[in-house]
């Protein structure tokens, strides 16, 4: 793997930093307050290709390989993950889903729109009994006719407020066990105005305050079944190949988590002084600076060596998993370390790093847990399933 960018990878780096710095960075704090992102930012987010990226043009994508996207997210995680969080929902796992797996139809009606921020997508997978256990979900949708009534609840969705289509995970399988699990579950792409299709935002978390979080409720949703992603039966395979990709967009966010924390710690410990010199002079903050500097770099190759795989036809799901791990796990070490350098003034918000530190302990949680990729990798090295 060469890991020296190339000319295009660098410039998207640069335009996606100069981005942050100019439409996220100076109002992150504002929007955690307000619980709320100010939606004008999924237009620019759409007009610069962010949206677009790893898409062909012929859909209205930008193109660019998975490296590219990668560097894109780490700078929008740096700025906010709530705005990183816009980007791997709607492109990451639908417009990918749609672009992998979807009809020439499919595409021609969708990519347009969510590469171009007109429409934005999300993921409805995650159920109020099933988290972790993705494959016993119980919403199911039903034939009828031509078509098929969609019913059950989603929750903890990212952009489920904001979304102009949701890919819906339901089962349809029958009672025979070779229906059962995640044989039996079929993924569909589900406009939000149709009848019977509910939303209500999640307020009050402790992190992400900004991103459109929701429930969803759906109550006999009507979808022909030009509206069915995939085979019938095969929705697990759509879900997994979703979040095998999806994880490196979170490992890659949360590396702009540490590099924000490093980068904030190394400033304020340079400005504030006590007993008479910059703490910067003192060894063990020196030691907390060292851990984050460390901890960004390692997350970082991580996080690239899932793009190469990608990039290059390999096995990737595996290494997706070590990266969201790490990378998770090193950003709330480093939001923690952060708050450490800025003492006391770290635990208010006028300074970033206890918002750094409330965005970063969600990333041990969604797209797996720390404990299920545990497993997985531990599957892969063993061949036993301990789940």
């Amino acid at each position: 793997m060469n890991l020296e960018l190339s000319e295009e990878q660098s410039a998207v780096r640069d335009l996606a930093a100069s981005f942050t710095d100019r439409e996220i960075v100076p109002y992150a704090a504002e929007w955690d307050r307000a619980e709320s992102v100010d939606r004008s930012i999924v237009g620019k987010l759409g007009k610069v290709g962010f949206l677009g990226l790893t898409i062909p043009e012929e859909y209205g994508g930008s193109g660019g390989d998975h490296l590219a996207y990668c560097l894109v997210l780490e700078e929008l995680g740096r700025g906010d993950s709530a705005v990183r969080g816009i980007v791997s929902v709607s492109l990451g796992l639908v417009g990918k889903s749609i672009n992998g797996f979807g009809t020439e139809e499919q595409k021609r009606h969708w990519l347009p729109r969510l590469t171009s921020g007109e429409a934005l997508g999300c993921f409805a997978l995650t159920e109020p009994g099933t988290g972790s256990d993705a494959a016993n979900l119980t919403t199911r949708a039903v034939r009828d006719g031509d078509d098929w009534l969609i019913s059950g609840a989603k929750t903890f969705i990212t952009n489920g407020t904001w979304a102009d289509v949701a890919l819906v995970f339901a089962r349809t399988g029958g009672d025979r066990p070779e229906q059962q699990g995640h044989r039996g579950i079929t993924a569909f792409l589900v406009p939000t105005d149709l009848p019977g299709f509910g939303r209500t935002e999640i307020h009050g978390k402790l992190g992400l305050r900004g991103q459109a979080t929701a429930e969803l409720a759906l109550d006999g949703v009507r979808v022909p079944d030009g509206a069915r992603l995939g085979e019938v039966g095969k929705g697990f395979t759509v879900a997994m190949a979703a979040l095998a990709k999806g994880r490196m967009s979170v490992a890659a966010g949360c590396v702009g988590i540490a590099r924000a924390c490093l980068e904030a710690a190394v400033r304020y410990a340079g400005e504030r002084e006590q007993f008479g010199k910059p703490i910067a002079s003192h060894q063990l903050v020196q030691e907390l600076l060292a851990g984050i500097s460390v901890d960004v770099e390692a997350a970082r190759l991580l996080t690239w060596k899932v793009a190469d795989h990608i990039e290059r036809g390999l096995p990737f799901a595996t290494e997706s998993s070590v990266a969201k791990l790490f990378a998770s796990e090193a950003a709330v070490r480093a939001a923690n370390n952060a708050l450490q350098v800025f003492g006391g003034y770290g635990f208010i918000d006028e300074y970033p790093v206890g918002k750094y530190l409330r965005d970063a302990r969600v990333m041990t949680l969604y797209e797996g847990t720390s404990q299920i990729h545990q497993l997985l990798i531990g599957r892969a090295l063993t061949g036993v399933n301990a789940f």
